[in-house]
């Protein structure tokens, strides 16, 4: 096994640096392509140049540092920009343990390592832009039809956000056949490592997403008026399924299973109206195919059977199916080796419940993550944190993990 001596406290540094570009309060406001997301990749751009690492920006932004000759290395990243208003630690930790884990071994003389920050992982334009793009989940010229989600008013397209690129750094492409395999550090976004007292979690899967559109259309009325008896009300048709979808669940899921009713809009709306329209959504995350399938399944024959029971009219939209992607079992096993090595007892395997930029690329490398605590399990929010002594286990962890890898496949 190589030892590869990383300096937690110079990876520190970085990503109290990073945080400053961008900031607002606690939290940090660098959406992709935007002047503060620039600003970010420069500076990353500097600092693998400084470290001997070759810099180069695909077409999508995607900035990847790489060791000098042409040898395969293994890839560890993963995305720097964030939400409207996210937290400091969301994507960037692992492009900082990237970047010292690749820095730390060219100034020991190897083994070598690249490190990359891929665009638009948070999605102003798309779900994973840059690393679908990459992977080719997505053509270019699909991305590029993409438009802004922030500007609503007047948006612009992906092609047009684009064209900043050429100001991170010195544009190119760069190939997955270069890299052995990909690791992606990342915080939890959840709170089970923190609530029990756990360093690091090893993700054996990212979970798979099932979704259903359905609306509920019963007829508005006067609301003084109209008997009880005698109302289509869409609105008590919604709280009459979402009760009885919890029941319907119960013994379906696992301790990891969550469904979610979201984005809830009743018509008209108005205090002296019976609804006449519900319309929501059900998502739903596993890392099971079958699982997800039969929970999918249940929620429309329970649409179905409240409509009818309530005289209601039941339109439903089946969402495009996200399916769970394993990780790589021999990648697996090298970071619970060095999980124990590093925090005995205080790891534990666990599937990631958010969708990462190592989805699209377990398409195309092997590829593994690493979690490290989320305090309280707040992410997508300026109070997001991780505690410094958690961030430094981590690095220390991920680079036992890179040293037992390095130079395999």
């Amino acid at each position: 096994m190589t030892r590869i001596h990383v300096d937690p406290a110079r990876m520190l540094s970085d990503l109290d640096h990073l945080r400053t570009i961008g900031g607002q309060g606690t939290g940090v406001a660098r959406r992709a392509f935007s002047d503060p997301d620039i600003a970010a990749r420069k500076w990353l751009a500097d600092q693998m140049q400084a470290a001997g690492l070759e810099v180069i920006v695909d077409p999508c932004g995607n900035l990847f540092g790489l060791p000098p000759g042409d040898g395969p290395c293994l890839l560890v990243g993963s995305h720097s920009d964030t939400q409207p208003l996210g937290g400091w630690l969301d994507g960037i930790w692992g492009v900082a343990c990237g970047l010292e884990l690749a820095r730390a071994a060219q100034a020991n003389g190897g083994p070598p390592f690249a490190v990359v920050s891929f665009q638009d992982e948070e999605g102003r334009f798309g779900r994973l832009t840059g690393s679908s793009v990459w992977t080719g989940q997505l053509s270019l010229a699909e991305a590029d039809a993409c438009l802004d989600e922030d500007a609503l008013d007047d948006p612009i397209t992906f092609a047009t956000a684009r064209e900043r690129a050429k100001d991170i750094g010195p544009l190119g492409s760069v190939s997955p056949d270069r890299f052995t395999a990909y690791i992606e550090p990342h915080i939890e976004q959840g709170p089970v490592l923190d609530s029990a007292g756990e360093a690091l979690g090893v993700v054996g899967a990212i979970v798979g997403v099932r979704q259903w559109s359905f609306r509920f259309e019963g007829e508005a009325n006067h609301a003084g008026t109209t008997p009880m008896q005698l109302r289509r009300d869409a609105l008590q048709g919604f709280a009459s399924y979402s009760v009885a979808l919890n029941e319907v669940f119960a013994p379906m899921v696992s301790e990891r299973t969550v469904w979610t009713l979201g984005r809830i809009v009743v018509e008209p709306n108005a205090n002296s109206i019976v609804p006449g329209a519900a319309s929501f959504t059900v998502q739903i995350r596993d890392a099971e195919v079958s699982r997800l399938d039969a929970m999918a399944a249940a929620a429309h024959t329970l649409a179905r059977q409240v409509a009818s029971e309530r005289g209601l009219i039941l339109q439903a939209t089946r969402g495009s199916p996200v399916e769970p992607v394993p990780m790589d079992p021999r990648l697996q096993h090298a970071l619970e080796v060095a999980a124990e090595t590093v925090a005995p007892g205080r790891w534990r395997s666990m599937p990631s419940g958010a969708l990462h930029d190592a989805s699209n690329v377990a398409r195309v490398l092997p590829t593994a993550m690493l979690f490290a605590p989320s305090i309280g399990g707040i992410s997508h929010n300026p109070n997001e944190d991780t505690r410094r002594e958690d961030l430094c286990v981590a690095l220390e962890a991920l680079a036992d993990a890179a040293g037992r890898l390095a130079n395999t496949r």
